[in-house]
């Protein structure tokens, strides 16, 4: 996703509804990348300017944070590989700051919490952030008894057996007399390590890992411990999950107990007197960092007394007593050899440098991207450029500026292709939007892959054992062209039997798996298409309000050209905007999608939406909520309201038959007024629902 560039504050709610539609959708989508899959796309720093993005469209927007906002989020859902395991005390993860200032901000911000006067100091523990796997290790009665992986942040994968191969993990605690003993940190291997198994892995024509964080990741998930036991996996502790008992004040006295039970500790873990010298131990560990055998990221603060800790508490994903201070990006200067259009899995057109290799922060790179057609075109960016990159995390990086000052004439102004380069579709650029996209979408050979793995993912089909290598291979094989097609392998059982490394037991299992998903509810099905902007949250609204996939369709089909009442019920639906629509009717009406979708159609049967509830006064109503509630979130109150059977309007019309008014209500009730529409305030609301929930 390109980020736009319009300041937050002069966002329209049309404008800021849809972004946060594509911002969750996002966010999703490279949290399971990363977490999940092992597999980055994008840099860590554009990931945490999508994340800032959200959080600051939110704060000026706080009635459009959605049920699914990224901000409630940690990490991504564990895979299916390993059994899930809740955690007893939740992963959380880190706010993060990226100068001095935030730093300090964040200072400032702990001390009005705790009513500290702003002179009034108080201590941090300042450690290295590792570019590892998370994980909690559970003790009970000193012994090791689970390994879970960070997962969601409530529950995550248990890969205990693993955990026992890695040496730095002592299967029992020493000089330990609690009874439960969580203790949490991360798992990573050295430069060291990871550039020998590149080369074992390279030399056996196996995986080779992009950095040493994803070989780490890799290789715990592994089915076969014996594979992880060969991996050369390290572990540094640094918190705490759920303890029986506590034997210390301080979080830097916990590090001390940590070492005494047989953990290793990061050496450059120091205790701060005061966040200004907390910024002086950040300068230290960014100086050591080229020297270092292991992959940082930044350094994280967090405030040392236990008692002030517990007194911060969290705010949604974060705890308020902790952030992580990043390490600015790394630049080198490098010349382009070519620009390449890469066609991504929504259509997107995105153009990337071709590099002369050149070594940023350790890593020799030799591709940067270019984000879009405006990005070449204010930059002035030409082929034989002369340009600087930056290097914000471990996958590719950016091209900053170009030294055009030294031109000798040789350079060639690159010119935007209007067609797809991988099925020849017109390549739009829809009003208002930097980036241009295939219109072909199912019939797209570039997005089809990417679409059919999005097609039975965990959150859509769910299909278990057609994962993305598979995919692929039946692709080339001509077996997979499209959805439907996968409900058609079982016509050809006999020759996929015959494939190296399948087999009879194999066949059957993924067969069995497919059949399983023939009966798909409505949401999953909406979701599992991958229209733009549409993730899961509004798969739901949708398959609520239409009840079946025909209506879906036949609105989206009278709802061209926008002066009309399908077009109005579209953008009616609570946060449902302009551009989610489009593109809504936009698939809808494309041949190749419409009739690949009747295939599909064909070989599934689709589950209506639960009628979540039938027999209360609100169910089957439509409901306006505006204003701002006193009593409950308007967000809070929208779910209410959906769980009851009522559907949820972002707009006032004659259809609409409750609206429900908060403080400072303002055209909306004007204009229920008008029409004569049911309003009820807060408390009248409260009150019908709570009398439908009794009966």
């Amino acid at each position: 996703m390109v980020i736009s560039s319009k300041p937050v504050t002069d966002l329209t709610e049309d404008e800021a509804r849809a972004e946060l539609e594509q911002l969750a959708l996002d966010i999703h989508y490279h949290n399971k990348r990363y977490h999940s899959e092992d597999a980055p796309e994008i840099a860590d720093a554009d990931f945490d300017l999508m994340v800032r993005r959200n959080q600051d469209i939110e704060t000026i927007f706080p009635h459009l944070i959605r049920l699914d906002s990224p901000s409630h989020q940690v990490g991504a859902a564990p895979g299916a590989q390993f059994t899930k395991r809740r955690h007893h005390v939740p992963m959380l993860s880190l706010s993060n700051a990226f100068d001095d200032a935030e730093a300090r901000d964040f200072d400032h911000r702990v001390k009005r919490f705790l009513n500290l006067s702003p002179e009034e100091n108080f201590a941090y523990s300042v450690e290295p952030k590792i570019d590892g796997l998370s994980i909690s290790l559970r003790y009970e009665n000193q012994q090791l008894v689970a390994g879970i992986t960070r997962g969601d942040g409530i529950e995550g994968e248990e890969v205990t057996a693993n955990i026992r191969t890695i040496s730095d993990i002592p299967q029992q605690l020493q000089n330990c007399d609690l009874e439960i003993a969580e203790v949490r940190g991360e798992i990573f291997m050295t430069k060291a390590d990871f550039q020998a198994l590149n080369m074992a892995q390279e030399k056996k024509g196996g995986k080779v890992f992009a950095n040493p964080r994803n070989a780490a990741a890799g290789s715990l998930r592994q089915k076969d411990a014996s594979i992880t036991a060969d991996r050369p996996l390290r572990f540094f502790a640094y918190a705490a999950g759920e303890m029986s008992a506590w034997k210390v004040t301080s979080h830097h006295d916990y590090l001390d107990q940590l070492k005494r039970w047989g953990f290793k500790i990061n050496p450059y873990s120091h205790r701060a007197e005061t966040i200004a010298e907390a910024l002086e131990h950040y300068r230290v560990i960014e100086s050591a960092r080229p020297d270092l055998d292991y992959d940082i990221d930044g350094v994280v603060y967090k405030v040392d007394r236990l008692d002030y800790q517990n007194r911060l508490g969290q705010v949604s994903r974060s705890p308020r007593w902790a952030i992580a201070h990043k390490f600015p990006a790394e630049k080198a200067e490098t010349r382009i050899l070519g620009i390449d259009i890469q066609v991504g899995r929504t259509g997107a057109l995105t153009p990337v440098a071709r590099l002369a290799p050149v070594t940023v922060g350790g890593v020799v790179v030799s591709n940067a991207t270019l984000h879009n057609e405006d990005y070449i075109k204010d930059k002035d960016i030409r082929v034989g450029d002369l340009v600087q990159i930056q290097r914000a995390g471990d996958v590719i990086p950016q091209v900053l500026s170009v030294n055009a000052s030294i031109r000798d004439g040789q350079e060639t102004p690159f010119v935007y292709p209007k067609l797809c380069p991988s099925c020849g579709s017109p390549a739009i650029r829809p009003e208002g939007e930097a980036v241009r996209r295939c219109v072909g979408q199912l019939s797209c050979p570039a997005q089809l892959l990417e679409r059919l793995r999005h097609f039975v993912s965990r959150d859509a089909f769910d299909i278990e054992g057609l994962g993305a290598k598979i995919i692929a291979e039946l692709h080339q094989d001509n077996l997979l062209k499209e959805p439907a097609d996968i409900f058609r392998l079982s016509e050809h059982k006999a020759a996929l039997s015959k494939r190296a490394g399948w087999g009879e037991v194999s066949v059957n299992n993924l067969l069995a798996a497919i059949e399983q998903r023939r009966q798909i509810p409505l949401e999953r099905l909406i979701y599992a298409l991958g229209i733009r902007q549409i993730g899961q949250a509004t798969g739901l609204l949708l398959a609520r309000h239409f009840g079946s996939i025909d209506q879906l369709m036949a609105t989206a089909e009278a709802a061209i050209g926008q002066d009309n009442a399908a077009w109005e019920e579209f953008i009616g639906i609570d946060q449902i905007g302009d551009s989610m629509a489009q593109d809504l009717i936009r698939f809808f009406h494309d041949d190749h999608n419409r009739l690949a979708l009747m295939r599909l159609l064909d070989q599934i049967t689709v589950i209506p939406p639960e009628a979540v509830a039938t027999n209360s006064p609100v169910a089957g109503k439509t409901v306006v909520f505006t204003g701002t509630l006193s009593q409950m979130s308007r967000a809070e109150a929208k779910a209410k309201a959906e769980l009851l059977g009522a559907k949820v309007a972002g707009s006032v019309s004659a259809k609409t038959d409750y609206v429900v008014i908060g403080a400072d209500a303002g055209s909306k009730a004007r204009k229920a007024a008008e029409l004569g529409l049911t309003i009820l305030d807060e408390d009248a609301w409260i009150a019908l629902t709570q009398a439908s929930s009794s009966e």
